[in-house]
């Protein structure tokens, strides 16, 4: 195993200076949702521990659970072998979806039909 000293200025960002980032439960390993990180809010993630992403429509970082209590613990941050993309392994309080589901990818496409997996969770 080898160990390099991080810096977020190394990933690999698209254009706008945004790079993918999976989140997924550490405990079942559910794949929660994806949103964008600019190197700030990896730097952000990494030294709160509650994952930040950047918000492509407001232009402003959002900590996950900041207004819904939905929080998103990390426990790790892995990067892909690219350095074009990044997984988060959380620990989800609730929903991860805005629709109020348990993950945001709750649409399947089955022989040409969506098919809608989960129902919002009751509040």
């Amino acid at each position: 195993m080898t160990e390099t000293r991080f810096d977020p200025s190394t990933l690999r960002y698209d254009a706008n200076g945004l790079i993918p980032c999976i989140a997924q439960e550490e405990r079942t390993g559910e794949v929660l949702m994806m949103a964008w990180m600019n190197a700030e809010a990896v730097a952000k993630t990494l030294e709160t521990g509650r994952v930040t992403y950047w918000s492509r429509s407001r232009q402003a970082f959002w900590i996950k659970g900041e207004t819904s209590g939905h929080v998103q613990e990390l426990v790790d941050l892995r990067i892909d072998c690219d350095r074009d993309c990044l997984l988060a392994v959380v620990r989800q309080e609730g929903p991860a979806c805005h629709t109020n589901r348990r993950v945001c990818f709750y649409t399947a496409v089955r022989d040409g039909v969506e098919v809608e997996l989960m129902e919002p969770l009751a509040d």
